[in-house]
């Protein structure tokens, strides 16, 4: 019998190498990720793959995964230990090799197999590992199933069974750039930055992007797992100026950037100016309302009030969905609603039958992005990015909070806005006008401008966003107020990137 995971185990000793350690800490709401040799390791990832092949067998789903492994120097060994304990459970494997997250997710439906295990820690920082899950395409795993695995790993609570097999699937990235590029090219002639970070999207983007017919100028696209220049994530300001400057270096007509994992994608306009997310989200929603009217868009907590309040937005009779932050939560809540659509400030978008398959993919995000330039042919990306109501809006930044206390804190967060707002106290030197409490708290005033306070899902960090439709005095206003809050708490460290 597999042994029962420990929580902490110290390396390089004979209990280590012989027994699996599992953090608790690592099951997060949507997906896993642990330090790698600090808060997991091979055996404990065995472990992992044991439980996981318990909980489909558990859940009635048939024995059989897509798995695939993002570009670090240890990815491919977690896979093969996660693998392992897929076998003994009586799992058949589908092993697509290096990946992107999209490309597992595609593999469920292309190679028609019930559940996938992609091993990724998307932008995390070098040293992070994980594994985003899911059994039901093409949404993944929720706190219902990540909690129901956490209790059968830590437990030790195996179900074993014959049957277990493993298949490398040769040469799959070629079936994915095909069904991307089987169709008909950009018209427009355009010259894009494709930035990677060093990350996985390196070895597929700039060959999906060129193949539609754009001139492309790569950005860190050789693959390095040093991630010698920043962390593969395009929302962070560190990726987004070396685009930016690439941009206006080259007189592109606009930037693309890819995370680690190729299921988040980042923009700058043709004047190197940064896009934040949701405003893309925004510009592509009047594009494909303009195609699909009356059409339902589910939006994180964490984006811009423009969808819906946008003119452009209600004169195509859009609903806006405002929904918990997180690539389940989101992916699960377009599928119930059937929306058209999902954005995610952080870059995670969701295109629905009939313009996608409802999973989040960076490069699809891409494809949609110069479409839109292609149905305007008379428009930059700054034309088009100037043609929306003006905001004030702050990039996501994250003070540092445990793990252990991050919950608690947003909890007492919470609480205070509904005290403040029950006795009509002034916040800004406002009134609250709303509170949204689905994920977190999102507070409003009297003007529109708003801030939110949510626990990050797979950092030990809090998330914290504002914006005002009124002028940039507001939103660092708001900004004040909001960290004022939360240092009513102990434990908040410092952000990783401010206004």
């Amino acid at each position: 019998m597999f042994p029962k995971p420990a929580p902490f185990l110290q390396t390089n000793t004979y209990a280590y190498e012989s027994s699996p350690m599992v953090k608790a800490t690592g099951f997060r709401e949507y997906d896993a990720r642990w330090l790698f040799e600090k808060e997991i390791n091979l055996m404990g990832v065995q472990a992992l793959g044991l439980g996981l092949g318990t909980l489909l067998a558990e859940m009635g789903v048939a024995p059989e995964i897509v798995t695939g492994h993002d570009f670090r120097s240890y990815s491919a060994s977690i896979k093969l230990a996660l693998v392992t304990g897929l076998m003994a459970a009586g799992v058949r494997v589908h092993d697509i090799g290096l990946a992107l997250s999209p490309m597992a997710y595609f593999a469920q439906f292309a190679l028609d197999v019930p559940a996938v295990a992609m091993v990724t820690a998307s932008h995390n920082d070098n040293g992070w590992t994980g594994v985003k899950m899911g059994a039901q395409r093409p949404v993944t795993f929720g706190p219902d199933e990540m909690g129901r695995l956490k209790e059968i790993v830590l437990s030790g609570s195996y179900r074993y069974a014959d049957g277990g097999s493993y298949r490398f699937v040769e040469d799959f990235p070629s079936v994915y750039i095909n069904d991307l590029t089987t169709r008909a090219p950009i018209k427009r002639k355009l010259k894009v930055v494709v930035a990677c970070g060093n990350g996985t999207a390196g070895a597929f983007a700039p060959k999906v992007i060129e193949k539609l017919g754009c001139e492309i100028v790569p950005l860190d696209t050789d693959l390095d797992y040093t991630f010698p220049h920043y962390n593969p994530n395009p929302e962070d300001l560190h990726m987004l100026h070396a685009m930016a400057d690439k941009v206006r270096e080259t007189g592109a007509d606009l930037g693309l950037g890819f995370d680690g994992d190729g299921d988040r994608c980042g923009v700058v306009d043709n004047h190197g100016e940064e896009i934040f997310a949701d405003k893309i989200g925004v510009m592509l929603a009047r594009d494909l309302s303009k195609l699909h009217p009356q059409s339902t868009f589910v939006v994180d907590v964490k984006s811009t009030g423009l969808f819906a309040t946008d003119p452009e937005l209600l004169k195509q009779e859009v609903k806006a969905d405002y929904w918990k932050t997180g690539h389940s939560y989101i992916k699960r809540r377009v599928t119930d609603l059937k929306a058209l659509a999902g954005f995610e400030k952080s870059g995670h978008f969701f295109f629905n039958a009939p313009v996608g398959r409802g999973y989040d993919d960076g490069i699809v995000t891409a494809i949609h992005v110069l479409d839109m330039l292609d149905r305007n042919p008379d428009k930059s990306m700054s034309d088009l990015y100037q043609a929306l109501p003006k905001t004030w809006g702050s990039p996501t930044m994250s003070p540092h909070c445990d793990d252990e206390k991050k919950y608690d804190v947003v909890e007492k967060v919470v609480d205070r806005f509904k005290e403040m707002q029950a006795k009509g106290d002034l916040f800004t030197g406002q009134k609250i006008r709303d509170l949204v409490t689905v994920n977190g708290v999102r507070v409003t005033t009297e003007d529109g401008t708003w801030g939110l306070v949510r626990a990050s899902s797979n950092k030990p960090e809090l998330v914290v966003v504002v914006e005002s439709p009124v002028s940039e005095t507001r939103m660092r206003d708001m900004f004040a107020a909001v960290d004022g809050v939360l240092r009513e708490n102990p434990g908040i460290g410092a952000y990783n990137q401010t206004i």
